[in-house]
């Protein structure tokens, strides 16, 4: 819109400039036919009643008087030459004197005698004005010719050019008022439409392939508002009917990857178990006299194995169902502390800066997420010579920050995206579910896990509780 009333006002500038000048040149056109035509007929009475002969000779003595009445009373000067360009008189006294004006120009004969009309009008410029002078033939009675009548006139222009600058002034003012309107349109116009597609587009900024999304409602939207709205509807019903199959067919391959890893798990115990047995039937002899000894033996690799059995059970159960949150208020440094008295490694050192640090935690749950966090750390120091790990409690504002620092082998970059993925370990032993446990215990008290490690330098991990159970106040 602005664009189209600032191009429209200058082609109107440009055609009204146009217009006008062309005006002016059509006004002094005509205003020097009619006074060409006037000065004509008052020279051809003047040599009706002239008792002169009609000829070029006597011009001179027939407009000797006559020429300065005719120029005043018309209000136009006017030159008379002889056939050949010479002039014989001028209404202008001080014109006959100028040797330049004395004699036409060939160019001007020879364009007055070539016309069908015979008249010729020469255009010029002077002193930045513009010049025109017409140039016809002085015939007798008989229609012959006896000399040249030149008219010369200067247009005067100023008139024209201060309505011309009015008009432009005038004009200007209404197409600024005109762009301001445009301005205003425009603004408002655009902020109409857009104001649609500006909630479009800040619900599409709020959708997330994880969350519920809601739908776009817009009360009476244009025809291209509403289908774009339409479509982002059905694309949001679409997003949740996949995340719904998405998260069922996750769950579903969880549990049978689940189901694989338990039925693994259970395949190891009970191989050596059947073993046992068939050993046991196939060698037993009730007269053997060592068979009490045999039987404690058989006995012994049996409890060993259905042992194994109930805490791979335990380690599962203990996963996929965390128990009720027994939440009281403790002092942290105290239960840490007794977490590391059932570890008999030397290697291990307990650093607190406070002796009380007061929070609202789950006991049972504190020290599963201390044991299990040493126990990662003493599985990776087997190989080192001095090997060394550090268990510290600090306060940092409104949380209680947990680290535990080993110098063992620390965790290859190729594994520290699946560090806290259930079933996955790098050792030969375990089942990979101890820092997924961990981290679920984390995250159910509002807290944060992370952890920073160097190949054969070490790992440290660091876990921070809210001092007040945000969870339960949720």
């Amino acid at each position: 819109m602005i664009v189209l009333v600032m191009i429209s006002s200058v082609l109107i500038a440009g055609v009204t400039f146009y217009q006008y000048r062309e005006q002016t040149k059509d006004y002094h056109e005509v205003r020097l036919g009619k006074k060409e035509e006037q000065v004509r007929q008052s020279v051809n009475f003047t040599l009706k009643k002239t008792t002169y002969p009609q000829t070029t000779e006597y011009l001179g003595l027939i407009f000797k008087d006559d020429i300065y009445q005719i120029s005043d009373v018309l209000s136009a000067p006017f030159n008379i030459y002889d056939l050949d360009g010479q002039l014989i008189k001028s209404s202008r006294p001080k014109f006959e004197t100028q040797t330049n004006s004395n004699c036409l120009d060939a160019e001007i004969l020879n364009q007055l005698g070539s016309s069908v009309e015979k008249r010729y009008v020469e255009r010029n410029s002077a002193v930045g004005d513009q010049y025109q002078a017409s140039y016809t033939y002085i015939n007798d009675k008989r229609f012959k010719p006896i000399g040249i009548l030149n008219l010369p006139y200067y247009e005067d222009n100023s008139f024209y050019d201060k309505e011309l600058r009015e008009i432009l002034i005038r004009l200007g003012t209404v197409c600024l008022l005109m762009l301001l309107v445009a301005v205003g349109l425009a603004y408002f116009i655009s902020k109409y439409i857009t104001r649609s597609l500006q909630t479009v587009s800040d619900m599409m900024h709020k959708t997330d392939l994880t969350k519920r999304n809601e739908k776009i409602f817009i009360e009476d939207p244009s025809s291209e508002i509403g289908r774009l709205v339409d479509s982002y509807n059905e694309m949001i019903d679409e997003l949740e009917q996949s995340a719904a199959k998405l998260a069922r067919s996750e769950r579903e391959q969880a549990w049978r990857e689940m189901a694989k890893q338990v039925a693994h798990e259970i395949k190891n115990p009970l191989t050596p178990m059947r073993l046992s047995v068939q050993s046991f039937e196939r060698k037993f002899d009730p007269e053997d006299p060592n068979i009490d000894a045999k039987v404690a033996e058989y006995s012994k690799t049996l409890i060993q194995q259905i042992d194994t059995m109930s805490n791979i059970a335990s380690a599962f159960s203990n996963f996929a169902k965390m128990p009720a949150q027994q939440n009281e208020t403790l002092n942290v440094v105290k239960i840490v502390k007794l977490a590391l008295d059932i570890f008999t490694e030397d290697y291990i050192h307990f650093i607190s800066e406070e002796e009380e640090i007061i929070a609202k935690l789950d006991r049972t749950q504190l020290i599963r997420v201390v044991t299990n966090l040493v126990k990662n750390a003493i599985q990776a120091v087997p190989d080192v010579q001095s090997p060394r790990i550090l268990v510290s409690v600090s306060s940092e504002d409104e949380f209680v920050k947990l680290s535990v620092a080993d110098n063992g082998i620390g965790i290859q970059d190729e594994f520290t995206d699946k560090i806290f993925e259930p079933k996955f370990t790098t050792k030969s032993s375990g089942m990979g579910l101890g820092l997924g446990m961990v981290k679920n215990i984390v995250e159910t008290y509002k807290g944060t896990i992370d952890f920073s490690s160097q190949p054969e330098k070490g790992t440290v991990f660091t876990v921070r509780f809210p001092k007040e159970n945000l969870a339960a106040t949720a």
